[in-house]
C-alpha cells in the first residue's frame, strides 16, 4: 500500500512511501530521507503524478502516539495557502523535533495536573454579564471580544470561561504576546485554578518542550499560556483559544515562517469549531472592522475592578518649563515627582527606548557609529559597556581612532532608559530605582524585580512599552511620558493607531487599587486633540474616525496588502532582480504593483533589502495566483525571496 508522508522540510508537497502496516491520515512514522531517517505524519493528499520515475521507499515504523487530528492538518494545509509557506515548514512548526513524538510516563506531566489551593474570585455584576455572553453560543466557533479599560477585570471573565471548559474534560490555549509576561500571569492563573499550565515560548528548554508536546497529544495536560509558537501544538481536544492584547503587534512573526499569530489561532479556532475570545483594552482595526460588519460579537467592561478610578491627565508645557542642558527632565515634572513621592506613591518614567543613548558621534571627525552589517546606528548601552546592533547583534566597543585626532570624543545623542535612570538617580539620589525593559525583564532575575515592585520595595520606574502589557503594579500612581513628541511622529499606516494603544495600555497601569493617578506628558508641542484622542475613554470614536481614512484611501482592513522582500549580498544584482520579478508580476496579475524600493533599514546581517507591494482586493484570491506564479519563477542564486501577507511593520 502506498502512502503520502508530509516531511518537515522545505517542500510544498508530501513524498510517497509504502508499507505494509495499514496507516490512517495524521499517524506519526518514521522513514527513510536520503541518508537519514526523519519524522513524518502520513498527509491527506498524494503529491502531483509526475511522469518521472523513483523508487518509493518503505516506511520505517509507526510511531505509537495518539494521530494527528484531521482538523489540525486542514489548519495547517490552510496556513501554508494562506501565507505562502511550504506545507513541510508549516509541519515544522508542529513537529518540532522527532524526539517530542513519543508517549512519556504520567508522572511527568504531575506538576500539571497536581491541585493545591485556589483563592475565591467573586466577579461583579458587570463582569457575570460579560461572561453570560462569553459563554453564550460558545459550543461551536464563534469570535468574541472582550474589551475594557485597563483593569477592568477582563482576566477573570475569560478565567472562568476556560474553566467551564475544563469542567467540560476539554483542553483551552491562552496565547500571550510576550515572554516577559509570563511569570506573573502563570502566578495568577495558579491562584485561580488551584494548579500549573504549562508554559510555552522559545526560552524553555527541550526537555520541557518534550514533555508537554506529549502531555498535550494524551491528553494529560490541559492548559497551555504560551507566546505564538505555542498555536502548532497537538492539542487532543482543544475546547476554547483566548488571545490575550489581541491588538499587540508582537503576534506578529517577522523572521523565518511569517505569519500574524492572532489571525492564526482565529483561522484554528475555526477548524476545531471551538469558540476563541480576542482580549484588549483598545481593539485592532482588523479586530473593530469585523465587529462593526458584525462577523465578531463583543462586550465592553466600562468600570474597573472594585470601582477603581482612571487616572487624570496633566501637560507639561516644556517651551513654558525649560529643559536645562543635558536634561532631559523639566523642573515642573521633577516637583510633581516630589509631591507623589510624599503620598508614598509609585512613579514610571516611560521612554521607549531601550541603552543608554542611540545615536553616538565623533565631535572630531564627527563619524557616528553604525553598524558595520546593517544600515542602522549603533546604541550604546552603558551597562554593557558596549555598543549593540538592535537588529543582527553586533557589538562593539567604544574606543575607536579618531581620523583627526588620535582617539575619539564622543557624544552621546538622545536618550534611553539607561541615560534617564541616571538623571533619576542624580535628582532622587535617596530613592530606590530600577529599569523595566526587554533587557532587564527576560532575564532569569526578573521575578525579584517584578516582586520587588508589587511590594512597594521599589519607588522608582524606568520603563520600556513592555510596561504596559499586563502587569498590575498597585501602587504606581503617577506616569511621567517623556518622548510624547516623537512617538506621535508616525512613519507608517499603524502608527496612529499604535499610540493609541500604547498610551491606554500605559495610562491604565495607573490608580489600579483605587487611589487618584496622573499622566504627565512632558511636549514641546501643545496639541490638545492628540493627547484627547489618546486618552478618551472610549477609544472607539478614535477607531472610528481611523476607519473612515483606511477606508477613504483603500488601505488595509480595507484591502489586502503582501509584501515581497528580496534579499541578496549583491546590491546591483538585486536591483536588476527586483525590477524583474516586478516587471514579471505586472503582467501576470491584475493587482497593483508598487516598487521596488529600497526598504528603509536597507541593510540586516550583511544583506541588502528591495521591498515590493502588492495591493488586492480583499475577496480575489491573491494568494493563490502568487503561489503558482512564483512556483514558476525561478531566481538566480544567491537571491532570497520572502513573503509578508499582511505586514504590519514596513522596515
Amino acid at each position: 500500500m502506498y502512502f503520502p508522508v508530509l516531511l518537515p522540510n522545505i517542500f510544498n508537497h508530501p513524498f510517497t512511501y509504502q508499507s505494509d502496516i495499514k496507516l490512517k491520515v495524521g499517524e506519526y512514522v518514521k522513514v527513510p530521507f536520503g541518508k537519514s531517517t526523519m519524522t513524518g505524519v502520513v498527509w491527506d493528499q498524494f503529491e502531483k503524478k509526475t511522469s518521472k520515475k523513483f523508487h518509493i521507499k518503505s516506511i520505517s515504523r509507526k510511531i505509537n502516539i495518539e494521530p494527528l487530528k484531521i482538523e489540525t492538518i486542514k489548519f495547517l494545509n490552510w496556513f501554508s495557502e494562506y501565507n505562502l509557506v511550504p506545507k513541510g515548514m508549516c509541519l515544522k512548526l508542529h513537529l518540532l523535533s522527532g524526539e517530542c513524538i513519543v508517549p512519556l510516563d504520567k508522572k511527568e506531566y504531575e506538576k500539571y495536573n497536581k491541585l493545591e489551593k485556589k483563592f475565591f474570585f467573586k466577579l461583579s455584576n458587570d463582569q457575570n454579564k460579560i461572561l453570560k455572553e462569553v459563554l453564550r453560543n460558545s459550543t461551536d466557533f464563534k469570535v468574541h471580544l472582550i474589551q475594557g479599560t485597563t483593569g477592568s477585570g477582563k482576566t477573570i471573565v475569560y478565567f472562568k470561561a476556560v474553566e467551564e471548559k475544563l469542567n467540560k474534560g476539554l483542553q483551552a490555549l491562552i496565547l500571550l504576546p510576550e515572554i516577559g509576561l509570563t511569570s506573573e500571569f502563570e502566578k495568577k492563573f495558579k491562584e485561580f485554578f488551584g494548579f500549573n499550565a504549562a508554559i510555552w515560548h522559545s526560552g524553555i528548554t527541550p526537555k520541557r518542550k518534550k514533555i508537554i508536546w506529549s502531555g498535550l497529544a494524551t491528553g494529560e495536560i490541559k492548559v497551555v499560556i504560551g507566546a505564538r509558537s505555542s498555536l502548532f501544538l497537538p492539542f487532543k481536544k482543544l475546547g476554547i483559544l483566548i488571545v490575550d492584547e489581541e491588538h499587540d503587534q508582537s503576534y506578529k512573526q517577522d523572521e523565518g515562517v511569517i505569519y500574524n499569530a492572532r489571525d492564526m489561532a482565529i483561522a484554528r479556532a475555526n477548524f476545531e469549531r471551538i469558540p476563541i475570545n480576542l482580549v484588549t483594552a483598545v481593539p485592532s482595526l482588523e479586530t473593530y472592522a469585523n465587529i462593526k460588519n458584525n462577523k465578531y460579537s463583543s462586550s465592553r467592561l466600562i468600570n474597573r475592578y472594585k470601582e477603581a478610578s482612571l487616572p487624570t491627565y496633566e501637560i507639561i508645557d516644556l517651551k513654558k518649563n525649560k529643559l536645562s542642558k543635558k536634561s532631559w527632565i523639566s523642573l515642573e515634572t521633577v516637583n510633581q515627582v516630589k509631591k507623589h513621592l510624599k503620598f508614598g506613591n509609585q512613579i514610571l518614567f516611560f521612554i521607549n527606548r531601550r541603552g543608554f543613548a542611540p545615536y553616538v558621534l565623533c565631535k572630531n571627525c564627527l563619524k557616528a557609529f553604525s553598524c558595520p552589517y546593517c544600515s542602522i546606528n549603533l546604541v550604546y548601552h552603558k551597562n554593557k559597556k558596549n555598543l549593540l546592533c538592535h537588529y543582527c547583534g553586533y557589538k562593539s566597543s567604544l574606543n575607536r581612532k579618531c581620523e583627526k585626532a588620535n582617539l575619539c570624543d564622543f557624544i552621546f545623542s538622545g536618550s534611553g532608559v539607561e541615560r534617564i535612570f541616571e538623571e533619576v538617580k542624580l535628582l532622587f539620589p535617596n530613592e530606590k530605582i530600577s529599569i523595566f525593559s526587554s533587557d532587564t525583564m527576560n532575564k532569569a532575575s526578573s521575578k525579584n524585580i517584578l516582586e520587588k515592585i508589587i511590594k512597594g520595595e521599589i519607588n522608582i520606574l524606568i520603563g520600556t512599552q513592555l510596561i504596559s502589557k499586563g502587569f498590575h503594579f498597585p501602587n504606581l500612581n503617577c506616569i511621567i511620558i517623556l518622548d510624547i513628541d516623537l512617538t506621535s511622529q508616525g512613519y507608517d499606516l499603524r502608527s496612529a493607531e499604535k499610540n493609541l494603544q500604547l498610551y491606554h495600555q500605559l495610562s491604565g497601569r495607573a490608580g489600579r487599587d483605587g487611589k487618584p493617578a496622573t499622566v504627565y506628558f512632558q511636549t514641546y508641542d501643545l496639541k490638545p486633540e492628540i493627547i484627547n484622542q489618546m486618552t478618551n475613554e472610549d477609544p472607539y470614536v478614535f477607531l472610528d474616525r481611523e476607519l473612515e481614512l483606511r477606508k477613504k484611501n483603500n488601505l488595509p482592513p480595507y484591502e489586502r496588502f503582501i509584501s515581497l522582500i528580496m534579499t541578496s549580498s549583491n546590491e546591483k544584482e538585486l536591483e536588476k532582480e527586483s525590477c524583474r520579478i516586478k516587471e514579471y508580476l505586472s503582467h501576470s496579475i491584475s493587482d497593483r504593483v508598487l516598487g521596488p524600493v529600497e526598504a528603509p533599514v536597507y541593510r540586516i546581517k550583511r544583506k541588502y533589502r528591495q521591498r515590493i507591494l502588492i495591493r488586492s482586493n480583499k475577496t480575489s484570491k491573491i494568494q493563490k495566483k502568487l503561489s503558482e506564479i512564483l512556483g514558476k519563477y525561478k531566481l538566480p542564486s544567491g537571491i532570497k525571496l520572502t513573503v509578508d501577507v499582511d505586514p504590519i511593520s514596513f522596515n
